[in-house]
């Protein structure tokens, strides 16, 4: 999933990029609501977390304008604020959800895998597609009970994917979700990891999951093999 983090505390801004790229988020990452907002308006984002306190604009301006706009993107807020009056306004201006610094970064994985489960409208952290198991909270995947072992990006990719099984996705929506702006790979990238995870994922399994819908893109969903 592609997140959005704007906070304006530089090392918790580090920290929190740091957790979040090694559980196989992609991150942008700013530190004030300006550059916030041009981010919101140039690119799509499975979430946003964002500070309130921050200078230029502050994160309650940055969101009522992204849910003036009609952007629906899940949007989880920290704040050094815990009275009961600031969480309120928060949530009333569009928030999904509300996080006290300080915080657990482990909290915060949790209240993002929440915030995810929503958009999908799933219930629970275990995502499945004939025998292939994806736990996004232990990040663990397995085919036919076989522990398969994907670095942080595979992982990504895959996870997008069983999000949206059944759906064509094209090369450029993958691209989006999953790598951020200071990637500066090349143009075949999604092709080269959609390798990848064939051969993890498919193998020598007489049911394919990871189909080429040529000229359009690719799809997750079960399909024998031929």
């Amino acid at each position: 999933m592609r997140i959005l983090l704007a906070e304006d505390e530089k090392d918790l801004n580090r920290i929190l990029v740091q957790k979040l790229t090694s559980e196989g988020y992609s991150v942008d990452a700013c530190f004030d609501g300006a550059e916030a907002l041009d981010l919101l308006f140039c690119a799509d984002y499975d979430s946003v977390i964002l500070d309130i306190m921050m200078p230029k604009t502050d994160g309650l301006t940055v969101l009522r304008k992204l849910r003036e706009s009609g952007k629906t993107v899940p949007v989880l807020l920290l704040t050094a604020k815990d009275a009961v009056e600031d969480r309120v306004r928060g949530l009333d201006s569009g928030a999904n959800d509300y996080l006290v610094k300080p915080f657990s970064l482990e909290e915060l994985s949790a209240r993002l895998r929440v915030m995810t489960r929503t958009v999908f409208g799933r219930t629970d952290n275990l995502l499945t597609v004939a025998d292939l198991t994806l736990d996004c909270a232990s990040h663990t995947v397995r085919r036919g009970g076989r522990e398969i072992s994907l670095s942080a990006k595979e992982y990504a990719l895959l996870e997008y994917l069983m999000n949206n099984r059944g759906i064509v996705l094209s090369r450029e929506k993958i691209e989006d979700h999953i790598w951020n702006f200071d990637y500066e790979g090349g143009t075949n990238v999604v092709d080269v990891y959609i390798s990848y995870l064939r051969k993890k994922i498919d193998g020598d399994s007489p049911v394919r999951l990871i189909h080429t819908v040529r000229g359009k893109g690719y799809v997750l969903r079960e399909e024998k093999k031929p």
